[in-house]
């Protein structure tokens, strides 16, 4: 049953706050003229307005003077009777800032204004007194750090080089950005790490604005089953017992398309919706990619990138933070990065909004002569919980299955390596040449030595051969001539 705040009781709040300053103050972040009744409505915005102005409460002559209100004092009020009066200040605010957001929410939904609608009455229902007043530094170190390591996990990556320099790994609640130009592998890196989470034993979602599901899952199934692209359908029998057999020891992963301009009320309610069907929770979030996401709290033009960007950057750290999750998502870099080799701030498409929201900021550099070596190079642009940033990390990649691995620290700044490709032309060609003197005994072929032709001994080697035939048979026609 709604408990009824008279015109008694809340002229009763007034008193008690004009007798004891402390009170107001302590309910001053939820104190709201607007809440109470008309009769007592002058009397309360004249009290704030008069604390606002001069750092002080009215009289109650002031008041009287001003707004016609008595307010009268209260004797024998104690310690327990302002317990009392924070409980009862508090649920008198949460319900009628409750009441007003429902007739606002009204009127948004006749002008079929429904997004803001959820944010509207979910501040209204959280609205409370702090209670929590934040840790006492030097009380418990030993617990206090306890709890950022079981909290926060610090979850590894998969890659060790990467874990190194983020202090560990990713952690919960945060939210993380890989950026880069088109096609530089934003959402290969989002699948590679989702496939080191589950197989860890975590579970996820992978959200993706601009893939299809089918086309996600099978390059997952190529990473996980090492098989390559090309050869999916050939190896369909060994693809299944593989993903079979890893399905058995590993996390489980949901991937979910959901069409461009989606909003996070609807990636929250396809994660409630869940976990309710499921009964799992869920570990990690992969959202392909941001700029594809669009604001719930605020009307603003798709082609203000910088103000929606900076939206939707919060909005999906506060869902990170909501459920306790880790959170990758990706976002282009603008032209200018196009020829850069050092990525920084002002090569992220949108600009610096989301740099500001997000935790950690990877920068994906790579060109079609190090993906063809077998390299990507990670740069980390902006790190929160470490001194990483400027530091690179170099990762192979295997061009065939789409896997991205740690070489480890010692191949960091390394060319990188290259696996023969399947099907490849070059496969085909025979690594050893026959030598026109020695037909019967092929030899192994050698690097060249970098020493010129025209610098060798005469005579030495296939090359000393072919000069000696062409003198000799300068020779033969000028005695011809002769």
């Amino acid at each position: 049953m709604t408990k009824d705040y008279s015109v008694d009781l809340q002229k009763l709040f007034l008193e008690m706050m004009l007798q004891n300053s402390e009170s107001y103050v302590r309910v001053q972040n939820i104190y709201n003229p607007e809440n109470f009744d008309r009769s007592l409505r002058p009397a309360a915005k004249f009290i704030k307005e008069h604390v606002d102005a001069h750092k002080a409460m009215p009289t109650a002559e002031q008041i009287r003077a001003v707004t016609g209100t008595d307010l009268k004092p209260v004797p024998d009020l104690g310690e327990n009777h302002y317990d009392w009066f924070m409980i009862e200040f508090e649920g008198f605010t949460k319900k009628y800032e409750l009441e007003r957001a429902v007739l606002k929410a009204a009127d948004m939904i006749e002008k079929g204004d429904f997004d803001p609608i959820e944010k509207i009455i979910k501040d209204a229902v959280q609205i409370s007194l702090t209670k929590d007043m934040g840790t006492d530094y030097f009380a418990d170190p030993r617990a206090r750090l306890m709890k950022i390591k079981s909290n926060n996990g610090q979850i590894s990556t998969g890659w060790p080089t990467m874990d190194k320099r983020l202090f560990g790994g990713m952690n919960r609640g945060e939210l993380n950005i890989f950026a880069g130009g088109s096609g530089s592998g934003k959402s290969l890196f989002m699948q590679n790490i989702a496939l080191n989470w589950v197989i860890a034993g975590l579970n996820g979602v992978f959200l993706t604005l601009e893939l299809s599901e089918e086309l996600c899952a099978m390059r997952i199934d190529s990473m996980a089953a090492n098989v390559s692209t090309r050869e999916i359908f050939k190896e369909l029998d060994t693809v299944e017992l593989k993903i079979g057999m890893l399905g058995k020891k590993s996390g489980s992963m949901r991937i979910k398309y959901m069409p461009a301009q989606s909003n996070v009320n609807q990636i929250r309610a396809y994660l409630k919706e869940l976990e309710v069907q499921t009964g799992r929770k869920t570990d990690f979030i992969m959202v392909d990619y941001l700029d594809l996401v669009m604001p719930v709290s605020a009307k603003v033009s798709p082609n203000d990138l910088f103000v929606k960007d900076k939206y939707v950057s919060e909005e999906l750290r506060n869902l990170a933070k909501e459920f306790g999750v880790l959170m990758i998502t990706a976002s282009q870099l603008n032209r200018s990065a196009v020829e850069e080799i050092e990525f920084d701030h002002s090569h992220i498409s949108g600009g610096i909004s989301k740099i500001n929201t997000a935790d950690n900021v990877f920068g994906i550099f790579t060109s079609r002569a190090m993906r063809e070596r077998g390299r990507y190079q990670i740069q980390l642009m902006k790190t929160r919980s470490s001194s990483g940033v400027g530091m690179k990390v170099d990762l192979d990649y295997d061009i065939d299955t789409l896997r991205i691995t740690d070489p480890g620290e010692d191949a960091q700044g390394t060319p990188g390596t290259v696996k023969p490709q399947v099907g490849s032309i070059m496969s085909s060609i025979k690594t050893r040449s026959t030598s026109a003197d020695d037909t019967d005994s092929p030899k192994k072929f050698e690097r060249a030595t970098g020493t010129p032709a025209w610098e060798q001994p005469a005579g030495s080697g296939i090359g000393g051969a072919a000069q000696n035939a062409k003198l000799k048979q300068m020779l033969a026609g000028l005695k011809k001539v002769e």
